[in-house]
């Protein structure tokens, strides 16, 4: 009977995914700070900026009438105002019956693997990448199937990688991100379209993770939906928008997966939170004060290329977009995860290793967030210099 017992508590095979580590750097962060430390944040992808005011005005005002469920795809209104945004930034056509809205990016990952995958379907993604495609794809019974990328391809998925990869074992889908977690490198608008061609005529499947839109420097970034009515694409209000914890993002599919993906958020989420909704809405209208914060992070970025490897980490890849640097620790290291750990305990600056991202060789690296303030990073850049000519 207690045998019989215990195995009725035994998880499921499936939820036996690897820990988010960037988390816990950030729970060892927050006891060092309750003991009475100044952390300096470098470890979340995290804007320090709150959400703009035309969005909080708008969800102050919405708390004194009735919070109800919404329409499953989310409100009409903030369905049409994405639309309009896609012809604003990028010229391109967009209906609104394609838009869903979704609680954050990552149910929108949920829903677009759901839609478009069978259990058992291989699903390429680059490595580096962002840990959670993975770990997602493996609790829906798919199989990640990680491609290298190295400074020869930009840190990118090539076709010619891509095409190598489906001849070995044929491939269900693609996922590709520009900019990119944890690099910060974005694909040029010719590479972006190479590569979905290829994946089109070899009968991929593509998603493009679009959450890091409007947060360009080195290049301006190409929605996929400029290149291809196929392309499924997920995009945030959590980072150019500062609303990461209003948890409410969006997705852009083909027409045909509209429906099923209607009857699957309809029954594992019923709808998104109306008020994170209509805040979500009125942020369109903040756009202003958010160039002004992307205008900080370039002032942040300049501060950490030039900083840094007068401090000694002189090796990192191109800073192009998002609000990440990601550096070659390799000279100090081949533990990154004991590196960020010890850099934590005595400089009290959090980053996240690189093994979060990548399996393979992310033990010689380190991502640095700048989404922060000037302060906190050339006070950063201080700290770690001291620590590391110790």
């Amino acid at each position: 009977m207690l045998e019989t017992a215990r195995r009725l508590l035994v998880p499921s095979a499936r939820s036996d995914v690897p820990p988010f580590m960037v988390m816990d750097v950030m729970a060892a962060a927050a006891r060092i700070e309750a003991a009475g430390g100044h952390v300096i944040h470098m470890e979340v992808g995290q804007p320090a900026a709150p959400a703009p005011a035309t969005a909080l005005a708008a969800a102050r005002a919405a708390l004194a009438g009735p919070l109800k469920y919404t329409e499953t795809l989310g409100i009409a209104s903030l369905r049409a105002r994405i639309a309009r945004h896609y012809a604003e930034r990028h010229g391109v056509t967009v209906a609104p019956d394609r838009i869903a809205v979704t609680t954050g990016s990552s149910a929108g990952f949920i829903l677009a693997f759901l839609s478009m995958f069978e259990a058992g379907d291989r699903v390429a993604i680059a490595n580096p990448g962002y840990p959670p495609y993975r770990h997602i794809l493996r609790a829906l019974g798919c199989e990640p199937v990680l491609i290298e990328t190295s400074a020869e391809t930009r840190w990118s998925i090539t076709g010619e990688a891509l095409r190598a990869t489906h001849a070995r074992s044929p491939l269900a889908g693609l996922l590709v991100a520009s900019p990119a977690n944890p690099t910060g490198t974005m694909m040029t608008p010719q590479a972006l379209a190479a590569l979905i061609e290829v994946a089109e005529r070899e009968g991929i499947r593509v998603i493009s993770d679009e959450i890091y839109h409007g947060l360009d420097y080195a290049m301006p970034a190409e929605t996929a939906l400029k290149l291809s009515e196929r392309v499924l694409v997920i995009n945030s209000f959590s980072k150019y928008f500062c609303m990461t914890g209003w948890r409410i993002g969006w997705m852009v599919a083909p027409e045909p997966l509209v429906r099923p993906i209607e009857r699957l958020q309809g029954n594992l989420a019923i709808s998104v939170p109306a008020l994170s909704q209509i805040a979500a809405e009125a942020a369109f209208d903040g756009a202003a004060e958010m160039e002004t914060v992307k205008h900080g992070y370039e002032e942040n970025r300049r501060i950490l290329v030039e900083g840094l490897p007068k401090a000694g980490l002189d090796k990192f890849l191109p800073v192009d977009g998002a609000f990440y640097l990601y550096a070659d620790v390799s000279r100090f290291t081949d533990d990154s995860f004991d590196f960020a750990k010890r850099m934590l305990e005595e400089t009290h600056v959090a980053a996240t290793p690189g093994v979060d991202f990548d399996p393979t060789n992310g033990r010689h690296f380190l991502r640095f967030c700048y989404a922060g303030s000037a302060a906190d990073m050339r006070e950063a850049v201080e700290r770690i210099g001291g620590w590391l000519r110790r």
